[in-house]
């Protein structure tokens, strides 16, 4: 997550990341999530970064304080991930269906087959939102640690 704490600090997308550092845009992804990175994969961001390599190894205990990522930075960067899926899930969603509705008035224009699939993918993409923006109260944060909360007897 350092990295992607950096590539926004300077205002990149992944692609951008990917095209100065020399690595495949999944590459980026993977080093992002935390993935483990060799060391070749770390220098390029680095050198993109123009900061030590050493420095983009996710927080460990023996890590300075200045370079581990805060509680609430990470919290924050994963729910802007979870955000940007979302709406990456409603795009092709909305590009796709598009295209089948235009397959469905070309090939058979008296039954209109691309409704089911609206129906259904779209319930999903619903879903997905509700899920992404904390719309169901069985599926959030708090409902969980209550949970946790409940079984262990005790508050967190």
């Amino acid at each position: 997550m350092l990295i992607q704490k950096h590539r926004l600090q300077r205002g990149w997308s992944q692609e951008q990341l990917a095209e100065v550092s020399g690595l495949s845009v999944r590459t980026v992804q993977r080093l992002e999530r935390g993935q483990v990175a060799s060391v070749e994969s770390l220098k390029a961001p680095g050198s993109a970064f123009e900061i030590d390599f050493s420095s983009l190894k996710e927080p460990t205990m023996d890590m300075p304080a200045g370079e581990k990522l805060r509680s609430d930075e990470a919290l924050a960067l994963a729910h802007v991930r979870k955000v940007k899926g979302f709406y990456s899930h409603l795009l092709q969603f909305l590009l796709i269906v598009s295209a089948l509705a235009v397959l469905n008035i070309m090939v058979s224009p008296n039954y209109w087959w691309v409704g089911w699939v609206v129906l259904f993918w779209g319930l999903g993409v619903f879903v997905h939102g509700l899920q992404v923006f904390d719309k169901i109260p069985f599926l959030n944060g708090d409902w969980e640690r209550r949970e946790v909360e409940k079984y262990l007897g005790r508050k967190l």
